[in-house]
């Protein structure tokens, strides 16, 4: 049997650290997952997991991100039950967690919450962050003095040359 779940997405709020009777710790957080496809008004929806993080983990999780952190996680969905104070069972199903990835910079995640969750790099040289957490070097072609344009640049424009492809350097 397979279960395993790998997940990007960001955190809806700061996650919750508690500690057990046993003295183990535990985070409880939630991860806004973006659907692949948009709606016919052309927005795009989002899946919000519950997602449970046990003992250091929790604690460097806990340490290390909050609301709004862009961070990818690797586990397995788990389906529990329990009985509410009105004795209805109630099924819970979240996603444990073994292991997180922290995909933007402590720089990133601090401009973000300063300009109201918009990301917005310092300066013009600053790398920018695209929705998965890569970057993209900024490019030194044809930009004006001072970095003000956040255009991507063509890397092969005024090359003054045709690349020229043979069948043989092509991998399939």
């Amino acid at each position: 049997m397979i279960n395993n779940v790998v997940l990007v997405g960001r955190l809806t709020r700061d996650p919750d650290l508690r500690t057990t009777g046993s003295g183990i710790s535990v985070a409880t957080f939630t991860l806004a997952v973006d659907r692949q496809y948009t709606n016919s008004q052309g927005e795009r929806g989002a899946d919000f997991v519950s997602c449970v993080i046990w003992r250091k983990a929790a604690e460097n999780f806990a340490n290390f991100t909050s609301k709004g952190s862009l961070v990818g996680i690797q586990g397995r969905i788990q389906t529990r039950t329990y009985d509410d104070k009105d004795g209805k069972r109630v099924y819970v199903t979240e996603v444990i967690v073994d292991s997180f990835s922290l995909l933007e910079s402590r720089r990133d995640r601090e401009n973000r919450q300063t300009n109201g969750g918009n990301f917005a790099p310092q300066g013009g040289n600053a790398p920018s962050t695209n929705n998965f957490g890569g970057s993209s070097a900024p490019s030194t072609n044809n930009a004006p003095a001072g970095g003000e344009s956040n255009k991507p640049q063509d890397p092969f424009a005024d090359s003054g040359s045709t690349i020229d492809i043979s069948d043989d350097d092509l991998p399939f």
